[in-house]
């Protein structure tokens, strides 16, 4: 029990010591707790200074970055205006560079232009307005013109008169058009002097494309022009009299076979050999040999006409190019013998050669072209073989390459002389075609003239009056005319049967070309008394093709004297509706190539028809010429042309006959009008 006792005691104490080491240990703990309490409070309050303290030192942070940053942002804006300032600074000092650069080359171009003005051409500088600022003194020395006579002037100053104003005028548009003219110029120094240049213009403009100067050089190019002269010579021209050599006269001859073609018009060669011409120079001497060449080349020159080319091509050859003849292959033969007539009385007159007087004649072959039938050489070779044909007859005299040509132009020219004699003894004779009107009662007649040849017998108008337009004795026989009329309207006013009727006279347009045609036709007026309204004057539209105002003035100046006008051969020519209105007409006359076939020709009846319209319009009168049959004169009256004249009322007649046809009219009673 006492060990129960103390067991138990013994757990007691055990549980009481187990208890106050527990105590202990929680006391412990306790203090422990409170010392870590008290640490944990000071570790607390010492966190949370830090943690202030962190929080302060980052919100530093966050300011210095936030300065930072601020910082950064300025430096690199700065370090970006300092890029720009230094990118800056470099491009001026490119520029500077490139300032002094250009300066370097403005000084150097400058000089250059100093030297150039300086140089061997003469150099003259304007305003716009062209007056002279500065010359250089090649130009003084060219022209001889100083600084001071020229500065305030105008390049007129060195007009040498020897351009028109048509050349100024298109060289000045050139250079206010390209800004650029250059060209060969004469030109007149101060001693008067007149010699070529070479002138270069230009024109200067500002940013704006407006001119502020001009500037001219000028080169004297008499020196080499000469030479040019000289060399050219020699090329082409016989150096003996300066007449185009073969060279030359071939080109010539190309370029007139090429007109020729495009304007139809023949052109002839003349080949002429000087007969006997060896002789002369065996027994005188080629020294006298070539001084008859050069006085036979000045007698062809004046021979010819401007538009002529005369050549030598050696010894006593020399041929001829004649140009713009005739279309019509007689007429232009009839030309080309004109001329050749004309050179040989030239060449038949007496040479004076130093001590010697010397008599020469050529002998001319010819041959027509027209365009390129035939080349240059065998033209010549054609014209070479007719003068050898005229040496043949014994020299000084023409021939024809073309034999039918030669016996055409023998026969024109036979004409030609008994023409001459037809007009010495009066062998002409006037017929008359009466005209009518709508009731077939007479208004007149046309005079129509007509060749009473004493061997070949009445020779018709057509066959003798174009040869005496190109020979030019149209004239007398149109005058011859015009007496007879005027005489013959003389008498019939005398008579109550005739005083009323009009006689229609042709004019050609070399008469009414002359300058005295007006006075003329009042002075034969005059002289036989004769009533000028009795008078009509037939003009044909190839007459209105030249110098038109100059006709119509002398129209009008007989006109108001009363004498009538027609046109003959209305609608065949080129007649303008806006001379014709112009023109005091008081009829138009309708061809009777229209009339012949206006039954059956529907185009002749539509001209018909045109030409009566007009005429209408007009207010002048309409006749037809050619009425053969009632069918041609009834469709014309339809029409309304009420004139007429043919075979139909007359043939041409004597005046005898006409006057015996006028009686027997005048007994006809009229038709009934109803």
């Amino acid at each position: 029990m006492t060990e129960a006792v103390n067991e138990k005691e013994k757990l007691i104490q055990k549980r009481k010591k187990e208890k106050l080491a527990d105590e202990l240990i929680i006391a412990n703990l306790a203090g422990e707790l409170v010392i870590a309490a008290s640490k944990l409070a000071s570790a607390n309050k010492e966190l949370t200074f830090q943690n202030n303290e962190k929080e302060k030192r980052t919100a530093e942070l966050a300011i210095a970055n936030k300065e930072l940053t601020f910082q950064n942002n300025e430096k690199e804006k700065r370090a970006a205006e300092l890029a720009i300032a230094n990118k800056e600074l470099t491009f001026q000092n490119n520029e500077k560079e490139k300032r002094t650069v250009e300066l370097a080359i403005a000084n150097k171009e400058l000089s250059i232009a100093a030297i150039v003005f300086e140089s061997q051409e003469g150099m003259m500088v304007t305003d716009a307005s062209k007056i002279i600022l500065r010359v250089n003194h090649a130009f003084t020395h060219i022209t001889g013109y100083s600084s001071d006579d020229a500065v305030g002037q105008t390049p007129s100053l060195l007009k040498s008169g020897m351009h028109n104003k048509a050349f100024y005028a298109t060289m000045w548009k050139k250079i206010n058009s390209t800004g650029l003219w250059e060209g060969e110029i004469l030109t007149r120094r101060k001693n008067g002097e007149i010699y070529p240049e070479y002138l270069r213009i230009t024109a200067v403009k500002n940013a704006q494309g407006i001119v502020t100067n001009y500037v001219a050089t000028r080169t004297d190019i008499t020196a080499s022009k000469a030479a040019s002269n000289e060399i050219e010579k020699l090329a082409f021209y016989d150096p003996l009299t300066q007449l185009p050599n073969r060279r030359l006269f071939i080109d010539r001859l190309n370029q007139a076979l090429a007109l020729s073609t495009h304007s139809r018009q023949r052109g002839a060669l003349l080949f002429l050999d000087l007969d006997q011409f060896k002789t002369l120079n065996d027994t005188l001497g080629h020294d006298i040999g070539d001084l008859l060449l050069k006085k036979v080349t000045e007698r062809l020159s004046a021979s010819l006409r401007e538009s002529d080319t005369v050549a030598r091509f050696g010894g006593d050859e020399f041929v001829v190019l004649l140009e713009n003849l005739s279309t019509y292959s007689i007429e232009a033969a009839a030309q080309t013998r004109d001329i050749a007539t004309k050179i040989s009385l030239s060449l038949n007159q007496p040479y004076q050669l130093l001590d010697h007087v010397y008599h020469n004649t050529p002998s001319i072959g010819a041959t027509l072209f027209i365009g390129h039938q035939l080349t240059a050489e065998e033209l010549l070779k054609q014209a070479d073989i007719a003068m050898y044909q005229s040496k043949a007859q014994g020299g000084n005299t023409l021939r024809f390459f073309d034999q039918m040509m030669q016996k055409a132009i023998i026969a024109r020219v036979d004409l030609q002389n008994e023409l001459r004699q037809a007009i010495k003894q009066q062998q002409f004779q006037l017929y008359y075609q009466i005209q009518v009107d709508s009731n077939s009662q007479p208004l007149g007649a046309e005079v129509l003239i007509s060749w009473q040849h004493p061997e070949r017998g009445r020779i018709s108008p057509r066959h003798f009056i174009p040869l005496a337009e190109d020979i030019g004795l149209i004239l007398p026989i149109g005058q011859w005319v015009l007496e007879t009329v005027c005489a013959q309207l003389k008498t019939w006013q005398e008579d109550p049967l005739t005083e009323d009727l009009v006689l229609a006279v042709n004019v050609s347009a070399k008469q009414l070309h002359q300058v005295d045609f007006v006075e003329q036709v009042i002075a034969t007026l005059q002289r036989h008394s004769t009533n000028p309204a009795r008078l009509k004057l037939e003009l044909t539209e190839s007459i209105l093709l030249n110098n038109i105002t100059d006709i119509i003035a002398k129209m009008k100046a007989l006109n108001k004297i009363g004498i009538r006008f027609s046109l003959d051969d209305f609608g065949t020519g080129y007649s303008s509706l806006q001379y014709l209105k112009m023109l005091p007409l008081d009829e138009l006359k309708i061809d009777q190539s229209f009339v012949r076939n206006i039954a059956t020709d529907s185009s002749d009846r539509a001209i018909v028809h045109t030409i009566i319209t007009i005429a209408s319009s007009l207010d002048m009168n309409v006749i037809a010429e050619g009425v053969e049959t009632n069918a041609q004169r009834l469709f014309l009256q339809k029409k309304g042309c009420l004139r007429y004249q043919g075979y139909l009322f007359s043939k041409p007649v004597p005046i005898k006959e006409l006057e015996a046809i006028l009686k027997r009219l005048n007994t006809i009673p009229l038709p009934d009008k109803k």
